[in-house]
């Protein structure tokens, strides 16, 4: 006689349509392309690569959102994240609270009140599928959860974009580790910020999922991908092992709990 781990078969689900796969599908693969391209080019290419990375990682996440969720779910993290992000960076870049004193340069694009509008959308980007993550291990400390997954990626963001000169610091104090052109109040800065918007998303967002759409691999390959990348890209091109080392830490450390989850926890029911 053996004995084996129970795990409940998931409820089943209808899938999306061909053609709705097919979008999901062709814009991950295209937003990896294009991140896979980065250090491979230089000049007004990388630019436009910069861009169009942010806004198809973007896209992504607001399509995938509303086929799993819905459109009020989609539309509703669309206009609060871009609210809350752009809020957030004109005061940060005016007042130099909370991260401290930086401004953006000109070659991202169009900008309101000096904020480039790539930069709200990268919160996008990154906010939805890790409010997804914290959702299912926070518990009752998701915007905790949420806050600290947001900062850990930012230490994979900051250095590249700032080696890019697509923004620049000005301090005087103690800098990230590893990450010397980047004040340690950064950090922080994410990790308060995080923490307001994971709050405030999980509190307006519904947390099922519709009966019949999107399961959640699209996220979860892209979270495995900014990871992989992170570590891989700073390690061998942009040659910053310690920034792969802490960025790799920091933000493994987030997304462990989930995987592990996926794997050998509770299946997705819902």
């Amino acid at each position: 006689m053996s004995l084996r781990q129970y795990r409940p078969r998931a409820r089943s689900r209808r899938l999306l349509s061909g053609k709705m796969a097919l979008t999901l599908n062709l814009l991950l693969v295209l937003s990896i392309a294009l991140q896979m391209s980065y250090p491979l080019i230089h000049g007004s290419a990388l630019t436009i690569v910069t861009v169009l990375t942010v806004y198809f990682g973007a896209a992504t996440m607001i399509i995938h959102s509303h086929f799993a969720f819905g459109l009020r779910f989609s539309s509703s993290l669309l206009i609060i994240t871009f609210i809350y992000a752009l809020a957030v960076e004109i005061i940060g870049s005016k007042t130099g609270w909370p991260f401290g004193t930086y401004h953006y340069d000109h070659s991202l694009g169009l900008a309101i009140a000096g904020v480039p509008l790539a930069v709200p959308f990268a919160w996008i980007m990154a906010t939805y599928p890790l409010l997804i993550v914290a959702r299912r291990i926070g518990k009752g400390w998701v915007f905790l959860y949420g806050g600290f997954a947001l900062m850990a990626w930012d230490l994979f963001l900051d250095p590249q974009m700032v080696s890019a000169h697509r923004w620049q610091w000005v301090f005087k104090g103690r800098a990230t580790p590893f990450e010397p052109e980047i004040p340690l109040s950064n950090s922080v800065g994410w990790l308060l910020t995080g923490m307001g918007i994971m709050a405030l998303l999980h509190w307006a967002l519904p947390e099922a999922r519709r009966k019949h759409g999107a399961s959640l691999l699209i996220p979860n390959i892209f979270l495995g991908w900014l990871l992989f990348s992170g570590i891989v890209g700073n390690l061998f091109f942009f040659h910053r092992p310690g920034v792969a080392l802490i960025g790799g830490l920091a933000f493994g450390l987030a997304l462990a709990p989930y995987f592990f989850e996926l794997r050998f926890g509770r299946p997705d029911t819902f």
